[in-house]
Formats: structure tokens, sequence, C-alpha cells
């Protein structure tokens, strides 16, 4: 039968105790969805079901992997009443009259497992104490002491769950629709943008001891408009298409495919294993990136003075006091550095995913290989190829990151009186073979040091997966592309504002990175067989 577009079974008649009714019914595929030949998709895997359960609605918590692996296994543990409502919404297909028919039968089926695991426990005490009539304590204590344990397995487990920042982390790119992450950051910087205009800050100019008039507005700051709105948004969308494509398309294909079922590691365990990484960038970027950079940067320089940073939109009450007040700039400065402390732990949180999917694929391929006789296998270069595809996409959108945090902090030390004349003025200058000088001053300038951080991760995921993937020949020169492409960036984020004329560099890298946006196999990908994964890449 098939209910609500799954395979479904009804529920048996009183009989099986839990154990040998979820086995039947599990292999049997019951609740899964209906294959496109018509047939059930295949038997429930732990991982499979822990994944369907949690993606309930009403279930807030989900279900912990190692509770339902508990539930294949041959011991005594059985299920508690929370779960058996989940499992029966899944065998029940989602339909309210089978889900309760389901549910009446587990329960029915988990109490006779109780009472036969109570029984065993007495017939074991029998034997082994002497006399007919044993101490009544030690049955009901040897009856409780499974359940007891049981429960605290659960609950160990799902507190866990709940705790873990890389679960939940995970969660905000692979649950939900693509654009949720792009969408609410996009939506931040908005709001930010309609809360300067209405303060006043959105389009300023102030005076500079050397006489030049600076445009310092929240709007014309690159390292916030282009990067939130454009480069930030997109980063975090094609990590979440990367990281829901491998998780519940590519990555089960692949395990089923190579024989590897049960044995291997799960997505879970994958993630569970980066815990300490999720903690160590949200510290660093909660207390450095935000907290700690807002007080030095902003908060002690608009309070005391000094600090001999650059003049932009949030210092402006030092030198502009009737634009805007001291107070009301600490205020503003100090909601937009809370907005950018966690849009960074999103990017370096994506950033881990890419490594967390390489380093699967890797050891996919790895026990792949160990198992069978075939020396490579064509459907994980193919999968190979894809992931480096968005691995490449993300990596050029950090790269252009930094290069435009780098653009306007070297802006702000320049005599250019905007942004745009002051690129405009350096290709004019290597154009017609003048020199282009002008007045600088030297500023201390944190953001140089914070972009080169996000240039070399970006860059050391790529490298990363370049090595350990090691993808097949066909896609030997498009790596070889994406290569020089993501090497030419890097050269003219570090050559930036080095050398007159150093616009042109950069003009070259941004076009070739925008191509490599859009085609990332460089037109390779499309005419070969790896070429065909419309739907992924």
């Amino acid at each position: 039968m098939i209910k609500n577009g799954k395979y479904f079974l009804p529920s048996p008649p009183e009989g099986s105790d839990f154990k040998e009714l979820f086995r039947r019914f599990a292999a049997a595929g019951a609740g899964r969805p209906m294959g496109a030949d018509g047939f059930p998709a295949g038997p429930w895997t732990p991982e499979l079901l822990a994944e369907a359960i949690s993606q309930i609605d009403s279930n807030r918590i989900g279900v912990d992997l190692r509770t339902v692996q508990l539930w294949f296994q041959e011991n005594d543990k059985g299920i508690s009443a929370a779960n058996i409502r989940w499992l029966a919404r899944v065998f029940g297909c989602d339909d309210p009259i089978a889900t309760g028919e389901w549910q009446v039968a587990l329960s029915a089926a988990q109490s006779r497992l109780t009472a036969k695991r109570r029984e065993s426990k007495r017939t074991g005490i029998d034997d082994a104490l002497p006399g007919p009539n044993p101490a009544p304590f030690s049955t009901s204590a040897a009856a409780t002491e499974p359940r007891a344990e049981l429960a605290r397995d659960t609950d160990a487990a799902e507190a866990t769950r709940r705790l873990s920042l890389a679960r939940r982390s995970e969660a905000l790119f692979s649950h939900g629709s693509p654009l949720n992450l792009p969408a609410s950051v996009f939506a931040g910087i908005s709001a930010l943008g309609f809360l300067s205009f209405m303060l006043g800050i959105h389009n300023v100019k102030y005076a500079r001891a050397d006489g030049i008039v600076k445009q310092v507005g929240f709007l014309w700051a690159a390292n916030w408009t282009f990067v939130f709105m454009v480069f930030l948004p997109l980063f975090l969308a094609f990590v979440s298409e990367l990281v829901t494509s491998w998780k519940y398309e590519e990555r089960p294909k692949l395990v089923g495919s190579g024989n590897l079922g049960e044995s291997f590691h799960t997505w879970e365990a994958v993630i569970d294993a980066s815990s300490y990484s999720f903690w160590a960038v949200f510290l660093i970027c909660v207390l450095f990136a935000g907290l700690f950079q807002w007080i030095g940067v902003c908060l002690i320089p608009l309070i005391k003075g000094g600090g001999n940073y650059a003049i932009d939109w949030g210092k402006l009450a030092i030198i502009r006091p009737e634009a805007i007040s001291v107070p009301t700039e600490i205020a503003f400065t100090g909601v937009a550095y809370v907005y950018m402390c966690l849009c960074f732990y999103l990017f370096f949180a994506g950033l881990i995913l890419l490594y967390s999917v390489i380093d699967d694929l890797r050891k996919i391929r790895e026990a792949s290989k160990f198992r069978s006789d075939i020396q490579r296998d064509p459907d994980l270069d193919e999968a190979g190829f894809r992931v480096m595809r968005w691995v490449f996409r993300c990596t050029i959108l950090g790269v252009l990151i930094a290069t435009v945090m780098k653009l306007q902090s070297s802006y702000l030390a320049s005599d250019g009186t905007n942004i745009v004349t002051w690129l405009v003025g350096d290709l004019s200058s290597a154009v017609y073979e003048r020199a282009h000088a002008g007045n600088r001053f030297s500023y201390r300038l944190p953001t140089h040091f914070s972009s080169l951080l996000i240039a070399i991760s970006a860059c050391v995921v790529f490298l990363h997966g370049a090595i350990r993937l090691g993808v097949g020949r066909q896609s030997q020169v498009p790596l070889w592309k994406m290569s020089a492409v993501v090497t030419l960036l890097v050269a003219s984020y570090l050559l930036l504002d080095t050398f007159s004329g150093f616009s042109i560099l950069l003009g070259v890298g941004v076009l070739l990175a925008t191509y490599g946006l859009v085609d990332p196999g460089f037109g390779q990908g499309s005419a070969s067989k790896l070429g065909n994964d419309q739907s992924v890449s």
C-alpha cells in the first residue's frame, strides 16, 4: 500500500515483542518513500531512520543516532514512550489513523519485550540463587536496571545533541532552504543600512588634516556593503548547497554502493568530531573579532580618543559630533559588531563543513578501495570533482571577502576622496604612465590582519581538497585552472595598493573569479561525463 507517497504496511496483530516487530518492518522499509519505479526504496538503516525521525516538524530535539542503533542491535534495549510516538509516525506514513494504530502496536510490543526481559532476569536469578523463594527486591532491581540504563543513555545522548554547537551549526546549513542563511545575512545588513540612514551616517564626508575630503559613510564602506550583501550570502548559499547535497544524496549513494553499510562512520559522527573546531572558531569570532575589537577600535577611541585608527563611520562622532553623538555611535557600532562577529562565525563554520565533506569523501574512497578489488571507482571520482567545484566557488568568495576588506582599509589611509575615484585614479596612473603619488597617513589597520586570516583559511581548505581528493585525470585540467585563478586572486590581494596600477591586476582577477563562479569547470565539466551533474553543481 502507498500512503502519502510512502510504502505503508498495516500494524501486525499482537504476538511479537518490540525487537521482532521492529526488525521485520525496518527490513521491509515500512514508511520509506517509494522509488521512481514504484517499488519501496529499500530497508531502513540507523542513519536513515534517525534522520527521518529528526525531520518530523513537531519533533524539536530529534533522536540520537546511538539510540536508533540500539533498536537494530540484538540486546535488551527497548524504546521509550516518546520515541514510540515518532516511530509510529514513520511507520504510519504520517497518516493520523495509521499512526494511532502503530502507536498501540508498538506500545504493546514494548510491553511484551519488558515482560520477556523481566522473566529472563527472574529465571536467571532463580537458577543462581538457592531456595524456592529468592528475595523479591532482587527481581525488581534486575528488571528495573535495563530500563534505567536505557533512560540514562537516551537522556545523555539527547542532552549532548541539544548542547552540540557543531550539530546546531551544521543544521543551519543543511536543514530547510539553502536561502535561509543568505537571506538572514542580507536582512541583517539591510537593517543596519536603514538604521545608518535614519542616524544620518550613511553618506558622510570629513576633511582630513591634510585637507583631503574623504567619504566615510556606512553605505560607502565596501567591507560592509559588498561583503554582507553579495559575497557572504553567496558563500553561505554555496556551502548549504554542497552540505545538503552531500548529506542527503551523494553520501548515502556512495556508502551504499561501496557496501560500507552500518560499519562505516555516520555523517553525525563526522560533525561531532569537529566539535572543538566549531567552539574554537565561535569563541575567537565572538571574543576577539567582536567584543575585543569593538572595545579597542570603537569604544575606547569614542570615549577617550586616540588609538591612531583611520576615521570611518564607526568613529565619526570624534570629529563630527554634530552628525552623530557619542552614545548613539557606541550603540550603533555595538550592534554592527555583534552582527559582524556572528556572520564571520558562519563563514568559518562553512569552511569547517567544507573541510569535513572533503575529509569524509576521502575516507569513503579509502574504505571503498580497501573493501573492493576495483582500483578506482568512477562514481567517487565524479563526486570528488563535484565537491571541488563547490569548494572552488567558496574559495573564490573567501578571497574576494578578504580583498574587499583590505581594499577598504587601504582606501581610508590613501588620498582618495572615495573608494571609486581612488581605484579610477590608480588605473589612470598606470594607463597614462604617470606616477600616482599622494598623501598617505600611517594608521593602525587591524583589518589587514583579519582579512589575511580569512584569505589563508579559504585557501587552506581548497589546497586540502586538491591534495586529498586527487580526482581523476579528466578533472586535472579544470583543477589546474581553478588553482591558477585562486593564485591570481591571492596575488592581487597581497599586492593591493603596493604599486601604481594594482587595480588592473585586481580587475583581471575579479573577472576570472566571476567567470569561475558561473562555470567552475571552465568549460571542461560540460564536455565530459563529469559535467553531467546539473542537479548538484
